[in-house]
């Protein structure tokens, strides 16, 4: 119990950097009451940048993975192995989108999201990453392509562990992370619906993703 303990706390903190945040504010700006007001990469690149935006992108991508892989080496004896991967995964997402240093209010994810995939289920990740890519190349949304990589996270998950002993944790985990990432972006949804969502590139005329 104290090992998982530790591991949700440090998981936490460890995605509770708010990376969009602060390399924003080196550059003077306050990052929430630009463009989407969000602190992840994708307002980042809006923006700061390509290179900032890269930067951002990065950092959140690793903040996921890390914690993931130092649980992995450090306790890879461990009987319990699997719960500690599952909760360093779940909880540096959780860091990420609730961020204490910013009133609990964080990105949404996608990006720490995959960092964690990465560390936990490598194939998995690559098969996801690939859905949103093709669903981002052809729409131009970030935000579609994100909820139907979201969307199709539990249903890759499961076909892969069919019949390992990850199977059920692994389905429960990619489902979870698949619902909280679709909850995160519900603005973007009622923005998709009505037609007023902004593709890659589009210049953002209104603080209207908070």
């Amino acid at each position: 119990m104290i090992n998982v303990l530790i591991t949700a706390l440090i998981s936490f903190l460890v995605g509770s950097i708010p990376t969009g945040f602060l390399v924003a504010k080196l550059k003077g700006i306050d990052i929430r009451s630009q463009g989407s007001g969000n602190i992840g990469a994708t307002n980042a690149f809006r923006v700061l940048g390509k290179v900032w935006g890269s930067f951002v992108l990065t950092f959140d991508i690793l903040k996921g993975m890390l914690p993931v892989l130092l649980v992995a080496f450090l306790f890879k004896d461990q009987p319990n192995i699997i719960t500690l991967k599952l909760v360093a995964a779940v909880c540096t997402v959780l860091g990420h989108n609730y961020t204490p240093w910013l009133g609990f209010k964080g990105g949404k994810g996608i990006a720490t999201s995959a960092g964690a995939l990465i560390g936990l289920m490598p194939v998995v990740s690559v098969m996801v990453i690939v859905v949103f890519i093709v669903v981002f190349k052809i729409s131009r949304y970030v935000s579609l392509g994100s909820i139907i990589a979201a969307a199709a996270l539990p249903l890759v998950t499961a076909l892969f562990y069919w019949g390992m002993p990850e199977f059920l944790p692994f389905t429960i985990f990619a489902s979870v992370l698949g619902i909280l990432a679709i909850v995160r972006h519900k603005s973007n949804i009622r923005r998709l619906i009505n037609g007023t969502e902004n593709r890659f590139g589009q210049k953002k005329q209104e603080l209207s993703d908070q």
